[in-house]
């Protein structure tokens, strides 16, 4: 036997893999918890290495713990502290103006520890929605009193007073969602 075909026995070439989700891609990548080949588009870096994207979504499934309760006290919380943060941006909309851009994310903060905190840090993604959703409709409540003022005929004053407040409900909503949910694929 010749040295070419004793080195081909020995080191056999590695079998083409194609992945899973796109067969039209080699790859030598597999998901460390299922084995299936996946490619470096559907191949997510965790902690102990690359998984698919269908194992990764069934990891998080278990940390779905919200009780159906946590979905009125989210409500609830979230709902009245919007309200009183778009009442004090609205009570002080001459003063704060521009700086609304700045104290509105950090509102959606406490916000989003108060849920937490009374959900007692409870998970899933309608528990992340319904707060969002709470927050921006008590934020909202100012605006559309400020609406109806200007249809009663005070006109262009009563367009500035909607303007901050609604900048608040947008900002502090967006920032109560992405503070509860966290990263997400």
């Amino acid at each position: 036997m010749t040295d070419v075909e004793n080195n081909s026995t020995t080191n056999p070439e590695p079998e083409t893999l194609y992945c899973y989700v796109h067969p039209d891609r080699p790859t030598l990548l597999r998901c460390n918890r299922c084995g299936r080949p996946i490619c470096t588009k559907c191949a997510v870096l965790t902690p102990t290495g690359y998984r698919c994207k269908e194992c990764v979504k069934s990891q998080q499934k278990i940390f779905i713990t919200a009780r159906w309760w946590d979905y009125p006290l989210a409500v609830l919380i979230a709902a009245v502290l919007g309200y009183i943060g778009s009442l004090i941006v609205s009570q002080l909309g001459g003063f704060l103006g521009f700086i609304t851009i700045f104290i509105a994310p950090i509102a959606g903060m406490i916000i989003s520890e108060a849920v937490r905190f009374v959900t007692h840090k409870r998970r899933s993604k309608p528990l992340f929605w319904t707060a969002a959703a709470a927050t921006f409709v008590g934020s909202i409540i100012i605006s559309l009193t400020y609406i109806s003022f200007l249809f009663l005929g005070r006109g262009i004053g009563a367009l500035y007073g909607i303007l901050w407040p609604s900048v608040f409900a947008v900002l502090t909503t967006s920032t109560v969602y992405y503070r509860l949910a966290g990263i997400r694929l």
